[in-house]
């Protein structure tokens, strides 16, 4: 499963399977969580999400860098980041999960 990104469509899924709403309710749901989450970064609050994580905005102030190709100076302006801080939570079922497939057992969270 390595290298698969999930979708919308996929978490949209997972939602009607697990919850039991309509398809296009579902498929509402996660719009709406996810714009909830943008529209808190936008305002630059910080999203916490129990077990899984946090997500803030952080300012970077300019700089000068150089382009690696001609060695030319460039100007970087000052710009906001995304941060997405994993809780240890997660960060223990993913490492619980690559230990488990190195080890060769199938392990199911």
């Amino acid at each position: 499963m390595a290298g698969n990104t999930v979708t919308r469509a996929q978490l949209s899924e997972a939602v009607y399977q697990e919850v039991g709403l309509s398809r296009n309710e579902s498929a509402q749901l996660v719009e709406s969580v996810l714009a909830e989450i943008c529209d808190s970064l936008v305002q630059g609050e910080s999203v916490k999400v129990s077990s899984f994580g946090s997500f803030s905005v952080r300012q970077k102030g300019g700089r000068i860098g150089r382009n690696p190709k001609t060695g030319e100076e460039v100007p970087i302006a000052p710009r906001r980041v995304l941060v997405f801080r994993p809780s240890h939570v997660l960060k223990e079922q993913v490492n619980r999960h690559l230990s488990g497939s190195a080890a060769g057992e199938n392990s199911v969270d």
